[in-house]
């Protein structure tokens, strides 16, 4: 199989690109984090004397990266260094390379909104080897450190952890190794502000783990998406008894593990999970979805080499335009129909996202009230499957002056079913549907 950009060492992205800042500010404003695998292998700003290929986060980089922030009302989220280290040496976590990358950003007054140590630390057993993996008791201990490092020069910012990582059917896995979470949060002696998990719902190739195969057919199946609803109502019980306190957050998510499915995560048919989860997260109470990647790898938002935006960028722009934040409740009879409904973004409204899952329209039946105050509506379609780009009521979705506008595009009037394999979001005036906690 074709390597993808998720397995390959490429060159620092580029972040004074006025292209880039253009599409980020559609998705605005937002948090930007900076994460992943590599982040427990990347030494700051200094490389270690027997590590001539090592990663290296360059104070240029540090500062380039908060530039773009600053530029695009981003808020960071930062993984910092956990690390690759023997416990039998060292003892426990080391916070002295940390801190150099602390000490500098409080001299320039940058801002860090969020840190989180470490990057899916359950699963350094797959990742690392079995020999790698941290103990729920000794990532106690050490979490208890790193918050206080952090808090000595960030003293208003959230800490959040975990950030356990869950397989579909599996969890976290292999027991007792990689099932960390719940006695990590029984044992840690500090309160968090965030309790975060990583979710994939599909495997690519790459991964060495594939509980669910990122596949068409994978992909359109309603019970695909249903691990997710299993896995964050668990860590719900468990942030409530643990650390009640402690808002709920998808810490990071994407379609296919480990850089995402060469041509499937770039396609219109990876659309379908990401507006699903988007909806099904707020309705369980995660308070913010951190999607893997905005850029990079298969399952990238925009493509790294062209900037373009790809089918579920689009997904995410209009969930940002039309979606509220109080959600309220609705349901529907077919697994294959997806329902969500929100305030909107105006005061006295709301809007109702539709997924259809099948090859053929699908007719809809709504409660009376709420059809009645269905105004128009924003219905995403494309060619094909596979198809790279997505057309928004019919009309190829394009930049003019470098800008998109919900304006810019015909009205489109709800007449009694959505079209076949489409995600819609229909703009409606105050109905009578009560509130979802």
């Amino acid at each position: 199989m074709r390597r993808g950009l998720g397995t390959l060492r490429v060159p620092p992205l580029k972040l004074n690109s006025p292209k880039l800042d253009r599409l980020v500010q559609l998705l605005g404003p937002a948090y930007l984090r900076i994460g992943g695998s590599e982040a427990d292998k990347v030494h700051y700003f200094t490389q270690p004397d027997n590590e001539p290929d090592s990663l290296i986060l360059t104070k240029t980089q540090w500062d380039d990266l908060h530039g773009f922030l600053q530029r695009n009302d981003l808020k960071l989220i930062f993984t910092c260094k956990y690390g690759l280290f023997k416990r039998k040496d060292h003892g426990r976590w080391q916070g002295a390379e940390l801190q150099a990358l602390l000490d500098y950003s409080a001299e320039q007054q940058y801002s860090i909104e969020v840190f989180e140590l470490g990057n899916e630390l359950n699963a350094y057993w797959a990742f690392h080897g079995l020999l790698s993996q941290p103990r729920a008791l000794h990532l106690a201990r050490d979490y208890e450190k790193f918050y206080q490092v952090v808090r000595e020069k960030f003293p208003t910012a959230l800490i959040s952890g975990p950030g356990s990582a869950f397989w579909p059917k599996l969890g976290e896995t292999i027991r007792p190794i990689s099932n960390i979470t719940p006695k990590f949060l029984s044992e840690l002696r500090v309160k968090l502000d965030i309790v975060d998990w990583h979710y994939y719902p599909f495997q690519s190739d790459r991964s060495p783990v594939r509980t669910r195969k990122a596949r068409i057919e994978h992909l359109l199946d309603p019970k695909s998406f249903e691990y997710y609803r299993k896995y964050s109502n668990r860590l719900r019980i468990l942030r409530d008894f643990h650390q009640p306190q402690a808002a709920l957050w998808t810490g990071e998510t994407g379609s296919a593990q480990c850089g995402g499915q060469p041509d499937l995560s770039d396609r219109w048919v990876s659309s379908f999970w990401w507006a699903d989860q988007l909806g099904m997260g707020a309705r369980l109470g995660q308070k913010l979805m951190v999607r893997q990647s905005l850029i990079g790898g298969d399952y990238g938002m925009i493509a790294r080499l062209t900037l373009k935006p790809r089918p579920d960028f689009w997904v995410s722009w209009l969930w940002g335009q039309l979606m509220g934040t109080t959600v309220f409740a609705i349901g529907s009879e077919s697994t294959h129909l997806r329902c969500y409904l929100h305030s909107g973004k105006s005061e006295d409204s709301k809007t109702l996202l539709l997924i259809n899952l099948m090859p053929t329209p699908v007719e809809v039946t709504l409660e009376p009230s709420l059809l009645a105050s269905i105004v128009n509506g924003y219905e995403l379609t494309a060619k094909s499957l596979i198809s790279r780009r997505v057309k928004l009521n019919g009309k190829k979705l394009r930049f003019k002056g470098g800008a998109v506008l919900l304006e810019d595009f015909p009205v489109r009037h709800f007449k009694g079913s959505v079209a076949a394999y489409s995600i819609s979001f229909w703009q409606c005036q105050q109905g009578g549907v009560s509130s979802e906690k």
